[in-house]
């Protein structure tokens, strides 16, 4: 009978799946206080500063792997994620070293990704199709526009979590082509600009 109520309990285990609403399920305890952190911040930033959306927000945290969803879409008044995908990361950020250690610069022609604030700015079209500008608003990522750091999508970056390692970008976070398709609608749909904050 024990046996039974355990294979049931797993059975039912088994259809269990995770609800986006809830960060706590789908971040571990570190990776939640990083974002809690940079939420924080910001949730400061716009409250003081005209011209930002104060209800969406875009983090990614560089610090998990590049085949696990690290780019979060992140609901400011009810503070909870509402959407997540997998971005890639530029090439002159791998340093060979094992532990995933990342390195990051704001020089021209680095082809490493740049931490900091960015501001989302109005799409245009280029060689991925549509993408976003993005303006730098920190020291550690104001090359940006002389970089073309822009929000972009690419075919070859998967739609779902994997047990590798995705595509690099040339220092730009790029996304998969569906997922780019939500993020524009939360960026259509927005009456101010929305902050994209990277972290590591």
């Amino acid at each position: 009978m024990r046996i039974f109520f355990v294979a049931l309990l797993f059975s039912l285990s088994s259809f269990t799946t995770y609800n986006l609403t809830n960060k706590k399920e789908i971040l571990n305890e570190i990776e939640l206080a990083r974002l809690n952190e940079h939420v924080t911040e910001i949730k400061s930033y716009v409250s003081v500063n005209r011209g930002y959306n104060k209800k969406i927000a875009f983090l990614v945290d560089m610090k998990i792997k590049s085949g696990k969803n690290r780019f979060f879409v992140y609901d400011l008044e009810n503070e909870k994620i509402i959407d997540q995908g997998l971005v890639a990361h530029g090439s002159g950020s791998e340093t060979g070293i094992k532990g995933d250690i990342l390195q990051f610069s704001n020089m021209p022609n680095s082809n490493c990704t740049s931490l900091g604030r960015y501001g989302v700015e109005k799409p245009y079209k280029g060689v991925f199709g549509k993408a976003y500008r993005l303006s730098g608003m920190d020291q550690s990522n104001n090359n940006a526009q002389k970089r073309a750091i822009v929000l972009h999508c690419y075919k070859e970056v998967p739609d779902d979590e994997k047990e590798y390692y995705i595509i690099n970008s040339h220092g730009c976070p790029m996304v998969s082509e569906a997922f780019f398709k939500r993020l524009d609608k939360f960026i259509e749909n927005s009456d101010s600009k929305i902050m994209l904050s990277v972290y590591y």
